[in-house]
């Protein structure tokens, strides 16, 4: 008999890992039961829901109350814990241990930062060996933010420093979102062995040619977030008998939604 496929394995199967991101119990449970064969969370969905800006550090709770209930599907379940919701390794390596104990199979930790900027390296590989020596059983997708925070070119230098930094500090795989182009996707996979993860985003290379560059893990981020809210949208102005054309939220719409909700007009003049 074969023993069952674990979160890591999924990551070196015939094709990458397609992980679709959940932002409540039902939307994980509604991925696990269309087929995926694990669910992630995406930060956005769980701030939003809550009425809190992403990347801020203030869903440490919601976060790990999602956890717990995602714990309870049959497939596995990894976590975006954003930078840790802490400074201190300490903390951050607690965390960890705690979402282990849910059953959680894996965790995104990021190094951007709430102000724009990059954890400094050696901060950061210093909270990545202390999660992987508090909770060695968990996955932990180390995410550079070198691509979403360049203002212009990305510096790839920096990312394939930072990656291999990573990688040697004990992270299991590494995930740069925002990173498309052929060229710079291959020079990460040829610079670590470790799992690249790539978020996914329409109009740019699809799942089939990702494989071919050699990327292991391709999510959703806050896309399915943003795709549920527009379509329900859309559903009550079809209702309220008001133009429904209206466009899919940005990820920096909704941060703006949340931080300065709108002054309701009524339907009527749409």
């Amino acid at each position: 008999m074969n023993r069952p496929q674990t979160f890591r394995d999924l990551h070196h199967g015939d094709g990458p890992l397609l992980l679709p991101n959940a932002w409540d119990f039902v939307s994980g449970a509604a991925l696990a039961e269309a087929g995926f064969p694990a669910v992630g969370t995406t930060s956005l969905g769980v701030a939003a829901a809550a009425g809190k800006p992403d990347a801020t550090g203030g869903t440490r709770d919601e976060t790990l109350a999602l956890a717990r209930s995602l714990a309870r599907l049959p497939v596995p379940v990894t976590v975006d814990i954003e930078g840790g919701f802490s400074t201190r390794v300490a903390d951050v390596a607690e965390l960890a241990t705690e979402l282990a104990s849910y059953g959680i199979a894996g965790l995104n930790l990021e190094d951007g930062r709430s102000d724009e900027t990059l954890a400094p390296l050696d901060h950061q590989t210093t909270v990545i060996a202390a999660v992987k020596r508090a909770a060695p059983q968990v996955f932990l997708n180390a995410r550079t933010d070198t691509f979403w925070l360049a203002d212009g070119e990305p510096d790839m230098d920096e990312t394939l420093r930072r990656v291999r930094a990573f990688a040697e500090a004990g992270a299991d795989g590494v995930f740069v979102p925002g990173i498309a182009a052929e060229e710079h996707v291959r020079a990460v996979v040829e610079a670590v062995d470790l799992p690249l993860n790539v978020l996914f985003t329409p109009g740019k290379a699809d799942v089939g040619r990702l494989a071919e560059l050699g990327v292991r893990r391709v999510s959703t981020g806050s896309l399915l977030f943003r795709k549920a809210l527009h379509a329900a949208t859309a559903a009550a102005l079809e209702f309220a008998g008001a133009d429904a054309n209206v466009p899919a939220p940005s990820y920096t719409e909704i941060q703006t939604l949340i931080s300065q909700p709108p002054v309701s007009g009524g339907v009527s003049g749409r």
